[in-house]
Parts: C-alpha cells; sequence; structure tokens
C-alpha cells in the first residue's frame, strides 16, 4: 500500500470524523470523496460504516445525560418498520436518481434557511411527523446509507438545546448503521483487507472526532442549528455532485458502447 493511499485515508478519516464529532452526522458524505479515490466502492462503504460507529459511540458518550429513550422511540420504532421495507425495495428502487432527490431536498432546505435572519423554532411535538421522519429515515438509510437526512433537517427546526438534537441524530443514526454492520459481518465481507483500512483509519477518525466534539461543547445551541442547517446545505451539493458525477460517467459509458 502506497503512501498517497494511506494519505488519503487518514486525510478522509480526519475530515469525517470532525464533521461526526461538530454534528452528529456526516462521516460517510465527508470521508467518502477521499476514500473514493483510492479504494474499490465496496471497500469504502464498508469502512465508513465502521468509523461512522467509531465516530457516533464517542459522540453519544458527549451527549449521553441527554439521550432520553422516551423522547427517541417515536423516531427509533418507525425507523425499524421502514428498514424492512427497504430491504423489500432494494431491487426496485434506482438508488442514484434517489439519492439525487434526496439531494434536491437537502440543498432546498439548507439553501433557503441558511439565508433566514430568523431561524424557525417549533415549540411542540409533532408525533405524526416525528414517526414520518423516522420511517423515511430507515427506508433511506436502507436504500441509500442515508439515514439521517430527512431527520436533521426536522430535527434541526424544533427548539431543542443542541445536545438533545445530537442526542436523537446520533442515537437515530448508530441504530441504523449498527443494523448494516451486522448485515455486512453476516455477509462475511469484514476481511483482513478491511480491517487493514480500518487500522488505518481509526487513529485519526479518533483525534477527527475528539476535536469536532470539542469544537460542538463551545457552540451555543442557536449556533450548533445553524450549523446544522449549513452542512445541510453542504451534504446536499456534495452528494449531489458524487451522484452526477455517477450517472454521467455511466451514460458516457453507454453511449461509447
Amino acid at each position: 500500500m502506497g503512501i498517497e493511499i494511506i494519505f488519503f485515508i487518514i486525510i478522509g478519516a480526519f475530515t469525517g470524523g470532525f464533521v461526526s464529532g461538530l454534528s452528529g452526522f456526516g462521516t460517510g458524505l465527508f470521508a467518502l470523496g477521499w476514500w473514493l479515490a483510492v479504494m474499490p466502492p465496496i471497500d469504502a462503504v464498508i469502512v465508513v460504516v465502521i468509523m461512522s460507529l467509531v465516530g457516533g459511540a464517542q459522540g453519544i458518550y458527549a451527549v449521553r445525560k441527554a439521550v432520553d429513550m422516551a423522547n427517541l422511540w417515536r423516531f427509533l420504532l418507525p425507523a425499524l418498520v421502514g428498514i424492512g421495507v427497504g430491504v423489500w425495495l432494494l431491487d426496485l428502487v434506482d438508488v442514484n436518481h434517489l439519492k439525487l432527490l434526496v439531494a434536491s431536498l437537502l440543498i432546498l432546505f439548507g439553501g433557503y434557511f441558511s439565508f433566514q435572519k430568523t431561524l424557525p423554532k417549533l415549540g411542540r411535538h409533532y408525533l405524526a411527523v416525528d414517526m414520518a421522519v423516522g420511517w423515511i429515515g430507515g427506508v433511506l438509510g436502507m436504500l441509500a446509507g442515508l439515514s439521517g437526512a430527512l431527520l436533521t433537517m426536522w430535527v434541526s427546526l424544533y427548539d431543542w438545546p443542541k445536545v438533545q438534537r445530537r442526542a436523537v441524530i446520533q442515537s437515530f443514526n448508530m441504530l441504523v448503521l449498527s443494523l448494516v454492520f451486522m448485515l455486512l459481518a453476516w455477509r462475511g465481507l469484514l476481511d483482513v483487507h478491511i480491517l487493514l483500512l480500518v487500522a488505518i483509519a481509526l487513529p485519526s477518525s479518533v483525534v477527527g472526532t475528539q476535536v469536532g466534539i470539542r469544537v460542538f461543547q463551545r457552540l451555543s445551541d442557536q449556533q450548533f442549528q445553524q450549523i446544522l442547517i449549513w452542512l445541510t446545505l453542504i451534504s446536499g451539493l456534495v452528494l449531489a455532485g458524487s451522484e452526477l458525477a455517477v450517472i454521467l460517467g455511466a451514460s458516457k459509458f453507454q453511449s461509447f458502447l
């Protein structure tokens, strides 16, 4: 394994870890750009899942006192149903176009609220919407690895302290990713080569996550809400760019044939 490959793995791990430590999500979106340059897609996705769990465990510990299962169940239980639906839909849905749709929603939401002087603050719970968001998150998590996309948008609208927002986002993502990890292990995809990649990425991922958590702890509730909205916009742009590249690349290849 060359120095260039190791460098890309380390930079991607630190970047993804920092964003995850700061916001509670985003490891894959911000690490994959580096890792896909030097890894096969399946290897990159597996390492993302593992590093997301590593960062998520640190993030959950940082907000452990705010984890309220009574507040989480209305998101988590529908997500379990959504994951089952996602498994059923795997062979029926064009994942690339689905990701583009989600990216468009992220861009519209993040773009609109990023330039508002007054951010929204929902003061009461909307049980039906919470459950629908959890269900859709489960479906998207199974189909496209985007379990936290819609949830992050919705949670950023609530008038909650930053630790409560993060506790919901991170707990939700940890549930979905844990199920994905078990599926990967069951299919025998965690081989020695993957463990080597994880060993290279792990130290810088942990450092990046810890730096992100330290920054998170210094933010006010309003600053964290604003950062979530900005990251929603950036995530949408990154996702749209990567999926358009895949779709256009496939189109050029087909026309060449």
